[in-house]
């Protein structure tokens, strides 16, 4: 797949939509591994829209839409009896316009269907076939796409529930974007379907031939190990279907080689509640997207402390507290307003300020120049990792453009935090290089200013 065909995709399905992102990507997906997808989440959520452009990207794609509820009836997904076959003692199905024929389905309220209509799906949707009659006769079908306003407790369904591999919370737009929903303009114009069979064809051959890299099996062994911690069940049958899914993710990317970025999915994957998808999220924003917020608490507190101890110092007087203010007093009292004057009262206040040996202050300086250049460090490291992690993100093109922001922002939080310290920091060290001195004094060199308290 050609990038820009890739991008033209995605740009297509999430038009004129807010905080769809992750879903439309994981539809797409979905429908290019030939997976099904489930979307959990209320009614007036655009489950229904997001299906319907999906069927859009496929060159003649025939679509099939139903609401399932107890009362569904078989004829309803896979078509009436055939009259002349009952005549014949055959007990088959007019399928044409219906599921069976159909390359993109969407079955709302999937699970209240009855238990007649989830045996035949099972089938249809792993093994691609539908029994009619006497045989089972292939479908051509691409991808299923799900919806339900929330999980199954049942057991009996969780055959069913697991033949969803990508299953994705859709809530309602937040309070942030709810101007942005509001202002939205009518539902844009089709877009042009872009792919056809062939294209998934050559897609789904090209991803056996990418490798499976030894960082990627060992980030996965861990999300396992945090899966079982967590409680989720993850079966091996879906372990070996997430990797079919990022082989195809890396090679609709034209990638030889599974990334680290590919594995953005899998809290898509692995979660089997819609309330376990945000701890997901934030185990890849950090482990991949390394969004972890900067610890400076120290580099903080050397900021505190070593202010303190300039205002101490800057602020002490050469004859006693008491002293000075009676000098500086009188000089206000003798200077009055005139400009002149005012010279008077500056000099007699400079005057009244302590004075430092030149070893006191060298001390000074060089710790606050030691913090400083530690702040420094510090805050090189931050840029460069958020430049790692910002041409990743950027390079990736089916990570979640909402994803990626957050990973920005906690990289651009981190690079103002440190920046602001070392700024504090280096003034600190100018301030005390500008202290009074006296050159004829000596003296043991000051303790360093503490700051662990």
């Amino acid at each position: 797949m050609h990038p820009q065909t890739l991008q033209a995709c995605l740009a297509d399905l999430d038009s004129g939509l807010l905080q769809r992102d992750a879903a439309v990507r994981a539809l797409l997906l979905a429908a290019l591994a030939g997976e099904h997808v489930l979307l959990i989440g209320p009614p007036g959520t655009a489950k229904s829209e997001l299906a319907r452009r999906l069927r859009g990207v496929f060159v003649g794609a025939r679509y099939f839409e139903r609401l399932l509820t107890r009362f569904s009836v078989p004829e309803e997904l896979f078509g009436p009896l055939s009259l002349q076959a009952l005549e014949n003692d055959r007990y088959e199905r007019l399928t044409d316009g219906f599921l069976p024929t159909a390359q993109v389905a969407f079955l709302d309220e999937v699970f209240k269907a009855n238990s007649a209509i989830l045996n035949a799906l099972l089938t249809l949707l792993n093994e691609r076939e539908f029994d009619n009659g006497s045989g089972r006769v292939p479908v051509p079908l691409i991808t299923v796409v799900g919806a339900s306003n929330e999980v199954p407790t049942d057991e009996s369904l969780a055959a069913f529930f697991d033949r969803f591999l990508l299953r994705v919370p859709v809530a309602a737009v937040d309070d942030a974007h709810f101007g942005a929903l509001l202002a939205l303009p009518p539902q844009p114009a089709a877009a042009p379907a872009r792919l056809c069979e062939a294209d998934l064809q050559t897609l789904r051959q090209r991803a056996h031939a990418v490798a499976l890299p030894e960082p990627v099996v060992e980030r996965l062994a861990a999300a396992r190990v945090g899966c079982a911690a967590a409680g989720i069940g993850v079966s091996d049958r879906r372990w070996r279907k997430v990797v079919h899914l990022l082989r195809v993710m890396a090679a609709s990317r034209q990638a030889d080689v599974i990334d680290p970025w590919d594995l953005w999915v899998l809290p898509l994957v692995l979660a089997d509640r819609p309330e376990q998808v945000p701890a997901l999220i934030e185990d890849f924003l950090r482990e991949v997207g390394g969004a972890v917020p900067v610890d400076a608490q120290w580099l903080g507190r050397v900021a505190d402390a070593l202010e303190r101890q300039l205002e101490i110092e800057s602020s002490a007087s050469a004859t006693g507290e008491d002293g000075a203010a009676g000098k500086l007093a009188l000089a206000q009292a003798i200077a009055g307003p005139a400009a002149e004057g005012q010279v008077l009262v500056r000099m007699v206040a400079e005057g009244a300020r302590r004075r430092y040996s030149p070893l006191h202050i060298a001390a000074r300086v060089a710790q606050a120049g030691e913090a400083r250049e530690r702040a420094a460090s510090a805050c090189a490291v931050a840029v460069a990792e958020a430049e790692r992690a910002r041409c990743g993100a950027a390079g990736h093109p089916w990570l979640p453009p909402s994803w990626r922001a957050r990973i920005d922002a906690v990289h651009g939080a981190n690079v103002d935090l440190l920046q602001a310290l070392h700024q504090r920091l280096a003034a600190v060290a100018d301030a005390f290089a500008a202290l009074p001195v006296d050159a004829a004094l000596a003296g043991p060199a000051p303790l360093p200013v503490s700051w662990d308290h």
